[in-house]
């Protein structure tokens, strides 16, 4: 089945040179089908490509996804264009009489800001409240993993020494979870970070479970046990070159960076990297939209949070 997305949103032409099957609205409207209903609260700075990265992880699933992007009101990035804003975005304040099946809350560049210095933190955490009775389940990535976890839990997020940047092999340390259906036992996943949460505070919350570390990255998957709540301290959903994007970036700018740990082939920044992550990250979204969303969500989406 096809994701729906905004007509003209630029991610659409990217997708469909990938064979990815996509509809605008109108072809949507002729079909007799209840699509999943999925929020994604964008808070990265470069939202259009974010926005790819999402789309393809959505779009793996036999189910038809419709995709709705989110935007805050008291932060208004300087790296998107305000006509594609408008075009394609929507606030929460348009939101939030509407019900959701799913909804994925981005990372965001401001993790040297305590929580409540962030400008729009007010903004978040009511949008964070506002799930509890208007979405099924939740999907946060990174800094937002770190911010519903503070915010929910009261976990901390540490600083790093330096970085952490670079491709990281995990492994599961919960069996037979949905979430981790069919991983390998040993998988990669890009982390681009400073900071981190320990394992010792999530083990403290009963109402969490950890379900997968790496050696080097720490903890990377956790949910909460009523399954509404996912958080991936890692970007699965990056492109094979988010990561050499970002390097260059950092060390254009004078900045102390490091070459992505496993990224480079012969760790030669002028060799093109391959994404040897992509199999566990379209397997980690089909399964959230499967048995996370689809299968909890009632077919009345009006009825969500009704036994919240």
């Amino acid at each position: 089945m096809p994701i729906k997305i905004p007509k003209g949103l630029p991610a659409g032409e990217i997708l469909q040179k990938e064979n990815i099957f996509i509809m605008d609205e109108e072809r949507a409207m002729t079909q007799d089908i209840r699509p999943l209903q999925i929020a994604v609260l964008n808070l990265m700075p470069l939202k259009e490509q974010t926005e790819a990265q999402l789309l393809r992880m959505l779009s793996n699933t036999p189910l038809q996804v419709e995709v709705v992007f989110v935007s805050t009101e008291t932060y208004v990035g300087k790296h998107t264009g305000k006509e594609h804003l408008d075009s394609f975005y929507t606030s929460f304040s348009e939101i939030k009489n509407r019900k959701f099946d799913g909804m994925i809350i981005t990372g965001a560049p401001v993790e040297h800001l305590p929580f409540e210095e962030v400008e729009y933190w007010q903004e978040l955490t009511e949008i964070m409240d506002w799930t509890d009775t208007h979405v099924t389940s939740l999907f946060y990535i990174c800094w937002g993993a770190q911010a519903a976890l503070y915010h929910k839990y009261g976990i901390k997020k540490y600083p790093l020494e330096k970085k952490l940047f670079g491709i990281f092999t995990h492994h599961i340390v919960k069996e037979y979870c949905p979430l981790t259906r069919g991983f390998d036992p040993e998988f990669l996943v890009p982390h681009s970070r400073h900071t981190t949460i320990h394992i010792e505070d999530i083990a403290g919350v009963a109402e969490l479970e950890l379900l997968a570390i790496s050696d080097e990255a720490g903890a990377y998957l956790i949910k909460s046990k009523d399954n509404r709540h996912v958080f991936a301290t890692g970007h699965s959903e990056y492109d094979a070159l988010t990561l050499k994007q970002e390097y260059d970036r950092d060390k254009s700018k004078g900045l102390p960076i490091e070459l992505p740990k496993n990224y480079f082939p012969e760790n030669n920044p002028y060799l093109t990297p391959k994404s040897v992550w992509a199999s566990h990250a379209n397997l980690l979204y089909t399964n959230w939209l499967n048995y996370y969303v689809y299968q909890k969500t009632p077919y009345d989406i009006e009825k969500i949070g009704e036994m919240a």
